[in-house]
């Protein structure tokens, strides 16, 4: 006996509207304990150094995140939200992770719509549409909840899978709505914009346009000739979308040195590394843990290391092709799935991370309602409720994982915990205990990132920086002369080497290495300073003078830098200029007792005894003894 299906996707729009607000509730109330989290791991770099997001005009640079900027280079809708955080509330975390949460929550409840209509179609009413509302909410549900997606959610970075994999499903979403009687004729345009958009925001919308063709021939038109007959103008504008990520390949293809050969990982070693990924993906699936946050670099060299789970990965292959002929619905959903993995799971390597779990953010729902509608089959009277309460557990369960992220400390003790032989997990564990003051922990964990990696370049500069917390700058300045030598355009262990040199008397060391770091980061305002203050330490003032010049062009409104370029111009005997900068400097920092004194002591050389004895005065006011 075949299921009595809803009339129209219109029916029991109050339940609909009852279940929209349960999974915003939902979403938020396990995630609410990361609106605090620190920005962790690449957020670093896409966003907290990511200048190209302080301002929203002119747009076209904030659309053009740079190289560097990793997560945001090549993506300009992300590097558009990123810009709009920033403006609303600087680096206030909160606002990052808020977005976050609330893009996540709209992806459940279009998931929630998509599946719902879908179910409605003749195609698939007979046998889901009587259970097509309950079975889209628990899938909706437990996919959003599941605790695989954390690390897509928590780290704000990872914002790219969530916008991703939002635009994907809004294409798939307003294509379906455009196959329903009496249609708004607008879905269509909405299909193509949300396509468009996409593939600015995510790589794995290139599959999109393609994945609508076969959703047409699977659940709607019947065939191939039939979709394309029927819509050929549509889908020619859906694959003009692609202009837009050829585009963005051109101008960011290498997205900064992390994707593409000849960074030291060939395609056959990464497709190899992905067999075990892909079966490493699906475990955490069905069982999430534990779960890691950063897998390392680590790439599989020798086939024999992951025969079976390339045997696994090549029968879900075939039999996803056998479902597309004999069982065309599953097809879709597993093809999907394996077509939105592919650009980072096959063959181009994505060197900077072999294995990631937010690469699972959108294909989970496919993973997910393979296995809910078997059990919707299988066992209709008990589906919903399983579904219904492993997402309640799931939820539970993530908000747990999410602890994890409350700090630097713990997610990457998390991580070291359960990769010990990840040097980069290491690195970041050892910068999170040195920011906490735990410099003997934090020595150790660099130590073993470089035993595990000798050729480290940031694991000896990040131990050269925890030697310098102890003072004990001349071992410091061989790590950093050893990350120099391993990195000679790092403008950093440049400058830090200088300042070792100059602590243990190494002056024209000390100045050859400032003057690298200043020459590799010319508008760097602190390596600029620390040279002009080097300079004058070792009695070249008119090189100095030229750099604090610059320095005031830099940072006009820092009262330090004004007021260290006066007392250098009083040494030039410029006692005039002297005096201008000490001033302004004044008024930039009236509590500046040194600057008011040096200010006093200009006047002294210029015989102005009574205004010198005024700054003077206040000097000593301020401070009697």
């Amino acid at each position: 006996m075949k299921a009595k299906a809803e009339p129209n996707p219109q029916a029991a729009s109050g339940t609909v509207w009852f279940v929209a607000l349960g999974l915003i509730t939902a979403v938020v109330l396990a995630y609410a304990n990361t609106l605090s989290a620190p920005f962790v791991f690449d957020d670093q770099r896409g966003i907290v150094e990511n200048e190209s997001i302080r301002q929203l005009w002119p747009l076209h640079e904030v659309l053009i995140a740079p190289p560097q900027a990793t997560g945001a280079a090549g993506r300009p809708v992300v590097n558009l939200s990123l810009a709009l955080n920033y403006a609303l509330g600087g680096l206030d975390v909160r606002g990052y992770h808020a977005l976050n949460i609330a893009l996540h929550a709209c992806a459940a409840l279009v998931l929630f719509g998509l599946l719902r209509r879908s179910f409605l179609l003749p195609a698939l009413k007979d046998k889901f549409g009587a259970m097509a509302l309950p079975l889209s909410a628990g899938i909706a549900a437990l996919w959003a909840l599941h605790p695989l997606l954390t690390e897509s959610v928590s780290c704000v970075i990872q914002r790219t899978e969530i916008l991703g994999g939002l635009f994907y499903l809004l294409v798939l979403y307003a294509f379906v709505r455009s196959m329903e009687a009496q249609a708004w004729g607008g879905w269509r345009w909405v299909t193509v914009a949300a396509c468009f958009v996409g593939m600015a925001a995510k790589e794995i919308v290139a599959t999109a346009p393609v994945i609508v063709l076969l959703f047409d021939r699977t659940l709607v038109a019947g065939t191939f000739a039939a979709a394309w007959r029927l819509r050929r103008r549509f889908y020619l504008m859906l694959a003009a979308s692609w202009l837009v990520l050829v585009g963005l390949m051109l101008t960011h293809g290498n997205r900064g040195g992390s994707v593409g050969f000849g960074y030291g990982v060939s395609a056959w070693e990464y497709a190899l590394t992905q067999c075990k990924a892909l079966v490493l993906y699906l475990k955490l699936s069905l069982w999430p843990h534990p779960l890691v946050m950063d897998y390392g670099t680590a790439v599989v060299t020798d086939w024999r290391e992951v025969w079976w789970q390339g045997v696994v990965v090549l029968a879900l292959v075939g039999a996803t092709f056998w479902a597309l002929v004999k069982r065309p619905a599953a097809g879709l959903v597993a093809f999907t799935a394996f077509a939105i993995l592919a650009p980072s799971s096959s063959f181009l390597p994505l060197v900077t991370q072999t294995i990631a779990e937010h690469r699972m953010y959108l294909p989970l729902a496919g993973v997910l309602i393979l296995l809910s509608c078997w059990l919707g089959q299988r066992w209709p009277r008990w589906a919903i409720p399983v579904i219904l309460g492993s997402a309640l557990i799931a939820g539970g369960a993530t908000h747990a994982r999410n602890q994890d992220y409350r700090s630097g400390l713990t997610i990457w003790g998390d991580t070291v915990e359960k990769q010990p032989d990840n040097p980069r997990a290491r690195l970041n564990y050892g910068t999170a205990l040195s920011e906490a003051k735990r410099v003997d922990e934090a020595m150790a964990q660099f130590k073993a990132a470089l035993r595990l990696k000798p050729d480290y370049v940031e694991a000896e500069y990040n131990l050269g920086n925890a030697l310098v917390k102890q003072s004990d700058f001349s071992t410091a300045a061989a790590h950093y002369a050893r990350a120099v030598e391993l990195s000679p355009e790092h403008a950093q262990a440049h400058y830090a080497l200088g300042y070792c040199l100059l602590r243990t008397g190494d002056n024209a060391g000390a100045l050859r290495h400032y003057a690298r770091a200043e020459a590799l980061r010319p508008d760097d305002a602190v390596i600029l300073r620390s040279h002009a203050s080097a300079l004058t330490f070792t009695g070249q003032l008119t090189e100095a003078e030229s750099r604090y010049r610059k320095l005031i062009e830099l940072t006009p409104t820092d009262g330090g830098v004004r007021a260290e370029y006066g007392v250098l111009l009083a040494r030039l005997g410029r006692g005039d200029a002297a005096q201008t900068q000490l001033t302004e400097a004044l008024r930039l920092e009236p509590g500046n007792r040194s600057t008011r004194y040096a200010l006093g002591r200009v006047l002294m050389d210029q015989g102005r005894w009574a205004e010198a004895a005024e700054q003077l005065r206040v000097v000593v006011r301020a401070r009697p003894g």
